[in-house]
């Protein structure tokens, strides 16, 4: 499960990298501000983080219920 859970955080940096990429992409041909850049990264670091904690509560419960059987 520890893998599992590995893949599923790596997947997610991933997400928020390739997301990172297109907010500063729309900042630079002016589609976006630089306030509303850093708003956005911000928001999808938040999102990120949150992702994770849930990856890792799954995580801490699955291996819970395997060591109790």
């Amino acid at each position: 499960t520890k893998k599992m859970g590995e893949n599923a955080k790596v997947a997610v940096r991933n997400l928020r990298r390739d997301i990172n990429e297109h907010a500063k992409k729309k900042e630079k041909n002016g589609e976006i501000t630089e306030d509303d850049l850093k708003k956005a990264l911000d928001k999808i670091q938040k999102s990120t983080d949150d992702h994770i904690k849930n990856i890792d509560a799954i995580i801490a419960k699955k291996d819970k219920d395997i060591m109790e059987v």
